[in-house]
């Protein structure tokens, strides 16, 4: 059995105040993209991880495994698979790759073993996982407030295009919230412009809508980011934003042709720029396509 595992990007985002619990609050439209991680099931006597890229652990670090075995142990199942893991989302990108694999593994999983888990209790697994995964496990597009893991879904997207260039580095979600909550807190982007414009399918609403107000702390340690957004822009982008805590930064193009146009602008720059599109479609209970095999 293979499962894909989508990629998402945040289309707003306004951090609030950190929460006695150590998260902060915030407001949030999410979209998942056609850009994906696979993951196959294969029987065995015991669990076992692979993967086919070499900056992603195969053991209790990575997220597949946690999701595999939390939900061994919350449902006593003592039984095993071999999964692989082939990597296409960029690792520590913003692009919740880590958080869409282990919603994968839960939907995989649950099915491959018999559990046939309700949504709301991979919802409830997912959760402890981490605070994208719920979405990735919802999808395609919805608004997240709390700590981002309280969802309201929202009409399917148009199928815009996305240009996402991504530094030869990463980015830690820490330490870019840390220095948000040093720095002088400005007013919060307003989500209501992205809902206008999705719920009348206006590509330009959407794009003129971006926002992203931990920009200016990553920014701050990485001032080419700000000249990535511009080149995107400057090459034919509707819009463009950093990708959650970054670094990829994304530009929106009406469709995919433009943004194959916009991608081979950048690639003549020496950047390294990944194509895709708007994920519109919601596929069954999970949002994650289950493929034979």
């Amino acid at each position: 059995m293979h499962i894909k595992a989508h990629a998402k990007i945040n289309l707003v985002l306004a951090v609030g105040k950190r929460r006695p619990d150590g998260y902060h609050e915030v407001e949030t439209v999410l979209q998942q993209l056609e850009l994906h991680d696979r993951l196959e099931f294969r029987a065995a006597d015991d669990l076992s991880l692979d993967t086919d890229s070499r900056e992603v652990p195969s053991g209790p670090e990575n997220l597949v495994w946690r999701a595999a075995v939390l939900l061994r142990a919350r449902h006593n199942c003592k039984r095993g698979a071999a999964i692989r893991l082939y990597k296409s989302i960029p690792v520590t990108a913003g692009l919740a790759g880590g958080s869409a694999d282990a919603a994968a593994t839960l939907v995989g999983l649950s099915r491959f073993w018999g559990l046939n888990l309700p949504w709301e209790a991979l919802q409830a697994l997912g959760a402890e996982l981490g605070t994208d995964v719920p979405f990735c496990l919802a999808g395609p597009t919805a608004l997240a407030r709390g700590r981002g893991d309280v969802l309201t879904p929202l009409p399917p997207a148009p199928p815009l295009g996305v240009v996402l260039v991504k530094p030869p580095y990463g980015v830690s979600a820490a330490e870019a919230y840390a220095r948000f909550d040093r720095l002088p807190r400005g007013d919060n982007p307003e989500s209501s412009p992205v809902l206008q414009g999705l719920a009348a399918r206006d590509a330009r609403a959407i794009a003129h809508g971006l926002s992203n107000n931990l920009e200016p702390a990553v920014f701050e340690l990485h001032p080419e980011l700000e000249t990535i957004k511009r080149r995107l822009r400057n090459c034919g982008a509707l819009g463009a934003l950093m990708a959650g805590s970054g670094p990829t930064v994304f530009g929106l193009t009406p469709d995919l042709a433009t943004a194959e146009a916009v991608a081979a602008k950048l690639r003549s720059t020496g950047l390294s720029v990944l194509v895709t599109q708007f994920r519109g479609e919601r596929l069954g209970v999970s949002g994650i396509l289950e493929q034979p095999g």
